[in-house]
């Protein structure tokens, strides 16, 4: 029988010894594994539900069945909408155009209105009802009924119209405030894009921008526009742009389709002194300035004049029995700003002055003479 001397550094382990070491390692690797998994797991576990308690994720007794509490900022869209929902309203319209080879054709139209008062008082789009010129309106309600709706007002500068319906339970949405809104805020769009197979459709956000302005074509433009990346369509323009509260913040409007996530909604600023007259008098008056203006940099092209100022409307004419003639505006007078508001065109002069009211008293700030003149006036 062979002696194992241990003492004998040059002496090998048997085969059997080598093995049996080669299995209390890897035994011990696992056991060290399962254990440090086992603790890992357990520690996790011990906490899990305070970590899906943060989240709002509550585990059940079984540790199978789970409940979402999502937390409030999750909830808000489906908060708005609930509130929404029943104010805002489909629009199709059908609208006579002369074709040079097929004559005289009804072209239907469809779009978004919002409801702003219980008695049928509907805001929308200029261009949603043909800019005055649609044959015929029609407005589809949350509950499925179908009115007809007569055109109060519109103007096509500032793309904004009034048109009313009669029927009950009409429910209206709450007004924001637009100059309080900031970019990052929550945005929250509410329209029929595509036409009325999707009518409603929520779609969200953010507030990318903040006095915008976008060209619509034949020199025109629009100008102090919201900016937000909710998805805007055809068939959304006249529909609410709302923040988290559900108050509407602006009118949607246009989409740039030239590029992603570029949607502009009028301010509900803008309206809300039309809105407001014909909530109160069931009607609206607009005061007038009483002048015939240009454009400064229309007026350099027209006649190769050079103006001291880039920007501004140069008078050309005063009409009689106005506001401007009373009180001293005068041709050749380019007018710079009403009250606070810059005035750097015809198109901003005209949606300054839908702020004002018969009696409300501003001041007009014009260039004469190379200086700078500030009128008082008192519109009628």
């Amino acid at each position: 029988m062979d002696n194992f001397n241990s003492n004998n550094p040059e002496e090998k382990e048997p085969n059997d010894v080598k093995e049996n070491s080669g299995f209390k390692l890897i035994s011990m690797v696992l056991i060290g594994a399962i254990l440090g998994s086992a603790i890992t797991f357990g520690t996790v576990y011990n906490f899990l539900p305070e970590i899906l308690n943060m989240r709002g994720i509550a585990l059940g007794n079984s540790g199978q069945e789970i409940t979402i509490n999502p937390s409030e900022d999750l909830t808000v869209y489906s908060a708005v909408a609930q509130k929404v929902m029943p104010s805002v309203v489909g629009i199709t319209t059908v609208e006579l155009q002369r074709n040079w080879f097929y004559g005289v054709q009804e072209v239907p139209g469809v779009g978004t209105g919002v409801i702003i008062d219980s008695r049928g008082y509907i805001l929308t789009n200029s261009h949603v009802i043909g800019d005055g010129n649609a044959e015929e309106i029609k407005v589809l309600l949350n509950d499925g009924r179908q009115l007809e709706a007569e055109v109060l007002w519109h103007e096509t500068s500032l793309d904004l119209a009034v048109i009313k319906v009669e029927g009950d339970n009409l429910k209206a949405a709450e007004l924001g405030n637009s100059d309080e809104t900031e970019v990052g805020e929550i945005a929250i769009a509410i329209g029929n894009p595509l036409g009325l197979t999707f009518e409603r459709t929520l779609t969200q956000g953010v507030i990318s921008g903040l006095n915008r302005t976008i060209n619509v074509g034949n020199g025109g433009s629009i100008e102090n526009l919201i900016q937000t990346d909710a998805s805007i369509n055809p068939g959304n323009s006249g529909g609410p742009l709302l923040n988290a509260k559900g108050e509407v913040i602006g009118i949607n409007t246009a989409k740039v389709s030239s590029g992603e996530g570029l949607g502009f909604a009028i301010p509900i600023n803008i309206a809300k002194p039309i809105v407001d007259q014909f909530i109160e008098n069931g009607e609206f008056t607009r005061v007038y300035l009483g002048i015939q203006g240009i454009d400064v940099d229309s007026f350099e092209a027209a006649t190769g004049m050079k103006l001291p100022v880039d920007e501004g409307v140069y008078v050309f004419r005063v009409t009689e029995d106005s506001t401007a003639l009373e009180y001293g505006i005068n041709p050749g007078d380019i007018i710079l700003k009403l009250g606070d508001d810059e005035i750097t065109n015809m198109s901003s002069l005209t949606r300054s002055i839908y702020k004002y009211r018969p009696g409300d008293e501003t001041t007009v700030t014009v260039l004469r003479n190379d200086k700078e003149v500030e009128i008082d006036v008192v519109f009628k």
